[in-house]
């Protein structure tokens, strides 16, 4: 597929934040790297850093599964990957997430915690935003509640 095609390519998919629609996610986003011609280790990478960011929407957002959507955009250009992921359940602030002590023995660290981490180490760009309520968000529509999103780049090598 000619990269010039790729430059305004992209996709969108809605699923119930259930532990078991990650599979579904994740075969989504391959898909599309595949398309847009990204390295299997750059796939590889998009992957896990989608998986995890979704894994903690259910987790933390929304306090455990069947409780609200996740919505999952992929646009690619000829230079990079933007993965765009919205959810509607409750914020955080990136802030107040304490880096990981990555020297300490296993024993001695806190369980979790390096969900955040490891996405901005997998990707280029790692930005976490409230939308505020009531603007369109994707298409969407008028939305009365701030939406959480969460945007990922990953350049080409």
């Amino acid at each position: 597929m000619s990269r010039q095609i790729l430059r305004n390519i992209h996709n969108t998919l809605t699923v119930p934040a259930q532990f078991k629609n990650l599979k579904k996610i994740r075969r989504f986003v391959k898909k599309f790297i595949r398309q847009a011609g990204f390295t299997e280790d750059e796939s590889y990478k998009v992957q896990l850093a989608v998986d995890e960011a979704c894994s903690n929407i259910i987790e933390h957002a929304y306090a455990g599964e069947n409780q609200g959507d996740i919505v999952c955009s992929c646009e690619c250009s000829n230079e990079e990957l933007i993965i765009q992921l919205v959810d509607y359940g409750k914020s955080f602030d990136p802030e107040r997430i304490e880096a990981p002590d990555l020297h300490s023995s296993l024993k001695d660290r806190k369980t979790g915690g390096l969900g955040f981490y490891f996405m901005h180490q997998l990707m280029d760009e790692v930005t976490f935003m409230i939308v505020p309520e009531s603007i369109a968000v994707n298409g969407a529509g008028v939305i009365d509640r701030p939406v959480n999103m969460l945007v990922m780049v990953k350049r080409r090598s």
